[in-house]
């Protein structure tokens, strides 16, 4: 049976060359005459040279992927007209604070244990995504079942990351955590990304 943790939207709550060349010369058989100058040699081209986009051809990956704790996921994003191309590192996986989880939840946090899903979010593609919101990973237990208990919500010290105006290159990122919890006697392992087109068969991490 899934237990589920809800909270009013007013706390906040969510779904997670240099190179030269010298001339050399031949000996010259005539005494006293010095040998003819070298031709001067072609001057090295210095035009700049248009370096290829660094990741906006990045193949996304493969739905049912299976990665470790560390490792990025590369995905599309499409929100509201906005598309672009998204990285996702899972950091760490860890457990949370359970004082400070009952403290936020009261009773409804009776039987459960905090986890944090900690994890960077990347600009792929390069477009303008400084509006667009952090995608949301969701705790999965050993072999990736169910861990028996859903939260919607955030905790002081782990909170959902928002993109800034400097997310519009490639190779903006931030940070951004997800809570997550776990029936009591179990363990939330690993964490799975499944939104959009990963719906069916998430990707997922495991430590």
């Amino acid at each position: 049976m899934r237990t589920r943790i809800g909270l009013p939207t007013a706390l906040g709550a969510v779904l997670l060359l240099s190179g030269c060349m010298i001339p050399g010369s031949d000996d010259d058989s005539d005494a006293g005459e010095a040998p003819p100058p070298a031709p001067s040699a072609p001057a090295a081209s210095t035009a700049p040279q248009s370096p290829a986009p660094a990741q906006a051809n990045a193949q996304a990956t493969p739905p049912g992927t299976t990665l470790r704790v560390g490792q990025r996921a590369v995905v599309p994003y499409e929100r509201g007209g906005v598309t672009g191309t998204l990285g996702i590192t899972v950091t760490a996986i860890q457990p949370g604070d359970q004082a400070a989880f009952r403290q936020r939840f009261g009773e409804r946090a009776n039987g459960m244990v905090p986890y944090y899903i900690r994890y960077t979010v990347e600009n792929v593609g390069g477009t303008d995504l400084s509006r667009s919101s952090a995608p949301l990973l969701t705790g999965v237990g050993p072999g990736g079942a169910s861990t028996g208990a859903v939260v919607i919500g955030t905790m002081d010290g782990c909170e959902r990351g928002r993109p800034d105006d400097a997310f519009a290159a490639a190779g903006a990122r931030y940070e951004s955590c997800r809570l997550q919890a776990a029936r009591q006697g179990g363990t939330v392992a690993g964490a799975a990304y499944e939104e959009d087109a990963y719906e069916d068969s998430p990707i997922t991490w495991s430590s």
